[in-house]
Order: structure tokens, then C-alpha cells, then sequence
């Protein structure tokens, strides 16, 4: 494989413009300029693509019989420091898990060379994996998410990062937290000015994120500060809200108002702002949201774990919230966004469904919860882009070309083809099935990965 900017690539896709419509683009040609933006897609049947595929020449890539393309997948919430504990410590409650677990590994990013390896494994990881796009918490180190956007920059990863800011003494260890308000906000200006002056990010690649972790580890004054500078920079914003019943009680026993309310009252909810889990939003709450355009990261498997409940997705699409989903490492045991895809669907069945035997079928569920496949896979591309306000996760003129090539024939992966030609059966077959060994490229605004 090999980039495709300036030139163009021959192959069957599937992409999901809307969470209602699986689009299957057969045999056509995506020109790709130099910048790394779609700029025609054509069918077979087009007067103009001979002469096209003759002027791209050598530059042309035809995917070989097998593969498809899919566009490149967005995973809105990792906790980039986490990747080392992934699949461990899984048994405790969150605040148990933060402060037993998660807090200790955090801190410990101090150490740039620790900080290093462990970035640069994860980065690795995400895009071989075939996700092109990522939301980073990173630490409260300035120097170690600066390190973080420059490992995102240097590898051809679409990125966001943030750093964390946790400054509450009554709830953050003495080892790991920030030293003020006015240095939380100051650092957090600092990671700023340095991804925008970055000498390799000109194209604006990688960007900074406003990243309070939540309103239990903040003070007043700093999501006071931080809401003000989200304004002043446009910046993204990240943080948690309503994840757990420990969490969401902890904001209305403190402010009398809900998490979301909270957030508002301090500025953070905006276009660019992506809340994770989400899991004890009020209507009121899915109404805030919308009304601001913020978007919730839905990461259900890790909600499994630490949620407390199951995410009612549907109704809050429904409702007008933008979704996409994330895989919440290390609070998922997993870095990928196909089992966040399957994840999605399984739980989405399990809140309709209901869960307690015991119960008569009428009123063991939440009838009208359930979302199909092509939802999910939705979510996890065009939904990551609509979340993101970025033109990402639609293989479509204007948009960039972040795709990935999947190989339905890889003997090491885990997707089986006996004789299927349907495309719909072949989608099915891919997100169900595909693991790291069926991904046989990435690309990142037309860049080989």
C-alpha cells in the first residue's frame, strides 16, 4: 500500500453518512488531492474516470480482490496514560479504581521516558488498529501531553489532547494533582499554544482539548478558568459527566443541579465539547445538549464495568444529541473500536430486553432501546466526525481521507467469507469479524500510516 494524495484509489467501500443508510460504493474511484481531501468519487459507469485512471498511471492504487475500504474509525475517549493497566483492575468501583490504580499510573508520566514508550506503543497500537482519529486525555504533566501531541504529530495520527486538570485537595491525592487553579489554567494554555505552534502541525492535524477530568476532582475556580479560556481559544472541550451513580450524586449533593446543569453554569458546554459515558443524563440534560451541540462519547463496555447502568443511546438520538462512541481505555478492556461497535449493539439489546429473569417480558426491559449494526458503525465514523465538528468519517467530496483497507482474506484475522456476495453480508461479516490482522492499511489525510 502507499499514500494516495494527488492521485487516487480503485476499490469497493462501505461508509454510513446517516446512522439509517448503510452506503455500499462499488468499484469506484476516490480522488484524493494533495492536501489529503476527497475530492470526486466516481462510479464505473463515469465518462470521464479511462482518462482519470490513465493520468494517475503508476499513482493509482487498486485494492486487490478481497479487501474493502471503510472509512477510518474515531474513538472519542481514551485516557491515553491508562494503555499499560488495559484489562486489569476492572473488579473495583470507580472512585475505588481511580484511586487504588488509576492515580498511581497516571503519576508516574512524570518520567518523559516512561511517558515515551508508553505513548508511542499506544499510538501504534490505535492506528494499526484502524483508528485514524483520537480523543486524548493525557496527565495533569504539561511536558508529558505536550509529549503525547508531538508522538500524535510525528506518527500521522488525527488527534486531540488534552491535558488533565485535577486540583481539588479533597479529592485528589497530594502525589497527582495540580498545584493551583491559576497553575492548572496556565499549563493548560501552555499545551495550547505549543500543538498550534507545533512546526509539523500546520495542516492542524492534532489538536488541543480543554480537559477539566470531572467536577469531583475540580475546584470552582478552576472549571471557572477553564470554561473562560475554552471561550477565549475556541478550543475543544473533554471532560466526564454523569458516569457513575457515585459521580452524579457527588455534582448534586455539591451544586443541587445535575452534572450537565453544572457544566453549563461553568461555560463547558459548547459545540466543540465532548462529555463521556453520560449514563444518568435527565431530558432536561439530552436538552442542554442539544440546544448547546455538545456530544456524548458512549463507551459501552466500559460502562459495563464502572457505569452503573446502560446508556439509553437510542433515546438520546432521538432526543437530537450528537453520539459517538469511545473505548474508555483503560476502563474498557479494549483498544478496539469494532468491539465498541459490537459493545454498542450487545448493551443497546441488553437495556431493551432487560436483564432480571425474574421479571415478566413487559416490564423487564426498555422497549425501543435497541440499535442495529449499521447504527453503531455509524457512530464509530460519521458520528465521531459530527462529534468532533470535523469533516471526518464519510468518504465524500470535502471530507478527508481517513480510510482503512480491510482484508476479508487475512488467515490470521478472524473474519470466515464462504461464498457471501452480498455487500450487506460482507459488512456484517467485517465488523463483527475484523481484528488487528484483517486491517492491511490505514490512512491518515491520504498518508500511509
Amino acid at each position: 500500500m502507499k499514500d494516495i494524495r494527488g492521485a487516487g484509489i480503485v476499490g469497493t467501500f462501505f461508509h454510513a453518512p446517516t446512522r439509517e443508510r448503510l452506503d455500499v460504493l462499488e468499484d469506484v474511484l476516490i480522488l484524493v488531492d494533495e492536501r489529503g481531501a476527497i475530492s470526486a468519487v466516481l462510479p464505473p459507469d463515469d465518462p470521464a474516470r479511462p482518462d482519470i485512471e490513465r493520468q494517475c498511471g503508476e499513482n493509482l492504487l487498486r485494492l486487490p480482490p478481497g479487501q474493502f475500504g471503510l472509512p477510518g474509525l474515531v474513538d472519542l475517549h481514551v485516557h491515553a496514560p491508562q494503555y499499560p493497566q488495559l484489562g486489569l483492575a476492572l473488579d473495583e468501583p470507580l472512585e475505588v479504581w481511580l484511586q487504588k490504580y488509576t492515580f498511581p499510573l497516571e503519576a508516574r508520566y512524570a518520567d518523559l521516558d516512561f511517558a515515551r514508550e508508553r505513548y508511542a506503543t499506544l499510538v501504534e497500537d490505535l492506528l494499526a488498529t484502524g483508528t485514524t482519529t483520537a480523543l486524548y486525555f493525557a496527565t495533569r504533566h504539561e511536558a508529558a501531553t505536550k509529549l503525547l501531541a508531538d508522538i500524535c504529530i510525528e506518527k500521522g495520527q488525527r488527534a486531540l489532547v488534552g491535558k488533565v486538570v485535577m486540583d481539588d485537595p479533597a479529592a485528589c491525592p497530594d502525589y497527582y494533582r495540580d498545584e493551583s487553579a491559576e497553575t492548572a489554567i496556565a499549563e493548560t494554555r501552555a499545551v495550547i499554544d505549543h500543538i498550534r505552534s507545533h512546526p509539523d502541525n500546520g495542516a492542524g492535524r492534532v489538536l488541543p482539548v480543554v480537559t477539566p477530568r470531572f467536577i469531583p476532582s475540580c475546584t470552582d475556580a478552576v472549571l471557572q478558568g477553564l470554561g473562560a479560556l475554552a471561550a477565549e481559544c475556541g478550543c475543544h472541550v473533554q471532560t466526564h459527566v454523569s458516569e457513575s451513580d457515585w459521580a452524579h450524586a457527588h455534582v448534586l449533593a455539591r451544586y443541587g443541579i445535575t452534572d450537565a446543569a453544572a457544566l453549563d453554569s461553568f461555560g463547558l458546554l459548547t459545540r466543540k465539547s465532548v462529555l463521556a459515558h453520560a449514563n444518568f443524563l435527565t431530558d432536561a440534560d439530552m436538552d442542554r445538549l442539544a440546544s448547546a451541540g455538545s456530544a456524548v462519547a458512549h463507551c459501552a463496555l466500559s460502562n459495563i464495568y464502572f457505569a452503573n447502568s446502560v446508556f439509553p443511546l437510542r433515546h438520546a438520538l432521538e432526543k437530537g444529541v450528537h453520539v459517538g462512541l469511545g473505548t474508555d481505555i483503560s476502563g474498557g478492556p479494549s483498544a478496539s473500536m469494532f468491539e465498541a461497535c459490537r459493545a454498542t449493539v450487545q448493551s443497546s439489546r441488553m437495556l431493551a430486553e432487560g436483564v432480571d429473569p425474574t421479571l415478566p417480558p413487559e416490564s423487564r426491559g426498555r422497549p425501543g432501546s435497541a440499535v442495529d449494526l449499521v447504527t453503531a458503525f455509524h457512530l464509530a465514523t460519521a458520528g465521531g466526525g459530527v462529534a468532533l465538528d470535523l469533516p471526518i468519517g464519510i468518504l465524500a467530496p470535502g471530507y478527508r481521507f481517513d480510510a482503512i483497507a480491510i482484508d476479508t482474506n487475512a488467515r490470521e484475522g478472524a473474519i470466515r467469507l464462504f461464498g457471501e456476495t452480498a455487500p450487506g453480508a460482507i459488512f456484517e461479516k467485517i465488523v463483527y469479524g475484523a481484528t488487528r490482522a484483517n486491517i492491511a492499511a490505514v490512512w491518515v489525510d491520504g498518508r500511509i500510516t
